[in-house]
């Protein structure tokens, strides 16, 4: 058992990209939390996915005993957390149970956008924060320069920044020195009733579902029988552990202390983010104050290519919610798809993801349809309702106002870039708040309709920067715009996977250039295919693929003009009635393309 004074919680915080993951790896080396034979690159990105992106999607933990100069040793609970603004819950829950955190900012990059939304969320954990200045060892890492910014943009004392180089292990005991002695050690009181909090579940095959917890009061061991307060479900403990980052049992956690439990829990479902838990027998006073559930912000369909997986899919999808509580899906129908699914995600890269984690894992082929936001419908009679699908937008002659979301997105980019992101940004229909300047960098903060940042604003913010721009946002709430609903009719026959909801002003533009895309992405068929984009009855856009042509007088050789004439006209009328029957076949990978906006 572990005194609390020479316990430390921490995680890691940092912009995608600067180091966190490679550092947690230099700690647990250090630390010898494993054999040089078991390490690989990584150690806390166990999954596939997150190992060929190079991205942290999960939050992990692990425990380090770290002998100090001072020659005492130290208990150390290492939470990594993602970068990436999509798993912006993710880290909060993490710096909810942790005192303190390690800033890491790349020396030759400097503050990123997501720095700074995440050094914001520390602090309003009443974290210590110690700088961490990473890459000092690429020529081009300018650490006095970097040192300043964090000074100026985020106000932090940067003075005693410790310098490092993650990848080569420069440093790496300063780090853990400053950890013992510039981070506090956690308050707890072992003689209180059990108080724990509920970081985060995933779903084990072997052992049920799986909860990391940090102890607040009181003791958690094996056969103890706790109570989850927020939704009232009741266990026994199986065994209680900690991560070295193998699993390892214990006889029991103390304050302080993070750690997991097994209880033959079913569902992750069951088990609520920031829940607290405690004794049935002797409960706590008072819960802790839990976190805000996520809330997903863009919806999609995805629908299996081949319409008898569908249950396969099904399947495939409740397998991922055990394991994401974030993410939301709900079964619909459509007439040009078949059966599949409406999903809410936190973002796009979540969606992006979730998608490439059903096709590898489950071998599922999906079509995703275009990704929409929540709109509040306000109807004549005083009534609201939500829409997640513009295909279920109720009678315009019902609707009194349609209100959309919008988000405060703040944007940091090296001056010669920044006109070209205003243009962009003005052209999302963005109002802007501020501009100030870090040194050679532009901070700039926008109003912007979410339903305009959805499709394709992060990679185009990307080219047009050169890749120097970040962006992070968060939801300020709803405003009223004008907004329709945009059908795509192929044939005369609507499309529903290409329904869009778009901004009054641009309806037509947008109508234009969905129309010109399919035109070259849909393949010619016998008969003339019209492709036309209508607002109501009203149509605001047509392009028409020609017919393929066949040469039925090939086998013509001279002779009447009257015999060509009579295989021409039977050649016609068959073109007519298949014009009427005939059925355009999309290939899949059109609508793909087709939902991929690109504003040239």
């Amino acid at each position: 058992m572990t005194a609390l004074d020479h316990i430390r919680n921490f995680s890691i915080v940092a912009h995608i990209d600067h180091g966190k993951s490679t550092l947690a790896d230099r700690l647990i080396q250090t630390c010898g939390g494993l054999t040089a034979r078991e390490m690989t690159e990584q150690v806390l990105d166990s999954m596939e996915l997150e190992r060929e992106r190079g991205i942290t999607i999960k939050a992990q933990t692990v425990r380090l005993d770290y002998k100090a100069h001072d020659g005492e040793t130290y208990q150390l609970n290492l939470i990594d957390t993602p970068g990436h603004v999509d798993f912006a819950y993710e880290v909060n829950r993490s710096l909810a149970a942790c005192e303190g955190s390690l800033l890491v900012v790349d020396a030759s990059q400097g503050v990123e956008a997501q720095t700074l939304a995440n050094v914001y969320q520390a602090m309003e954990n009443d974290h210590e924060i110690v700088s961490v200045l990473n890459k000092i060892a690429l020529p081009a890492a300018e650490p006095e320069r970097v040192r300043q910014q964090i000074e100026d943009v985020i106000g932090l004392d940067a003075s005693d920044a410790v310098k490092i180089s993650a990848k080569t292990g420069l440093g790496i005991e300063n780090v853990l020195e400053a950890i013992v002695t510039r981070l506090p050690s956690p308050r707890g009181d072992r003689g209180k009733p059990l108080k724990a909090m509920l970081v985060d579940s995933w779903y084990d095959a072997y052992l049920g579902v799986v909860v990391l917890v940090r102890i607040i009061d009181g003791v958690m061991k094996k056969g103890q029988k706790v109570t989850m307060m927020a939704t009232g479900g009741q266990y026994q403990i199986d065994q209680v552990g900690i991560f070295r980052p193998k699993q390892e049992k214990v006889t029991e956690l103390g304050p302080g202390e993070i750690g997991y439990l097994t209880a033959a829990i079913k569902q992750v479902a069951d088990t609520r983010v920031g829940d607290t838990i405690t004794e049935e027998k002797n409960p706590t006073a008072e819960a802790l104050p839990g976190f805000q559930p996520a809330q997903p912000v863009v919806f999609c369909g995805f629908f299996p290519v081949d319409s008898g997986e569908f249950e396969d899919l099904r399947e495939a999808m409740g397998r991922l919610r055990l394991n994401d509580a974030s993410f939301e899906y709900e079964m619909e129908t459509s007439a040009a798809l078949g059966f599949g699914f409406r999903c809410g995600f936190l973002g796009l890269l979540h969606l992006e993801i979730i998608r490439e984690r059903i096709e590898r894992e489950f071998d599922i082929e999906l079509i995703t349809t275009a990704p929409s936001v929540i709109y509040q419908v306000y109807m004549n009679d005083g009534s609201m309702k939500e829409l997640h699908n513009p295909v279920d937008l109720p009678d315009p002659v019902q609707i009194d106002h349609i209100e959309e979301p919008w988000i405060e997105a703040t944007i940091l980019v090296p001056d010669e870039h920044l006109g070209a992101i205003l243009k962009l940004c003005e052209d999302r229909r963005g109002r802007q708040k501020e501009l100030t300047y870090a040194g050679s960098r532009a901070m700039v903060i926008y109003m912007l309709p979410l339903n305009e940042v959805v499709f394709d604003f992060y990679d185009r913010l990307k080219s047009i920067s050169r890749g120097y721009a970040s962006f992070d946002y968060q939801i300020t709430g709803y405003e009223t715009g004008n907004l329709v609903r945009m059908s795509v009719l192929v044939n005369a026959e609507p499309v529903d996977a290409l329904a869009t909801i778009v901004h009054g002003g641009r309806a037509e533009q947008r109508g234009r250039v969905m129309c010109e895309k399919l035109k070259d992405l849909i393949p010619k068929h016998l008969f003339k295919i019209p492709i036309q984009a209508a607002i109501g009855g009203r149509i605001i856009a047509r392009e028409t693929i020609g017919a393929m042509r066949k040469d039925v007088t090939a086998k013509c050789y001279g002779g009447d003009i009257t015999r060509k004439r009579k295989l021409l006209d039977k050649q016609k009328a068959g073109k007519k009635r298949m014009r009427q029957f005939g059925k355009v076949d999309i290939p899949q990978d059109a609508f793909i393309a087709a939902l991929k906006m690109d504003e040239n």
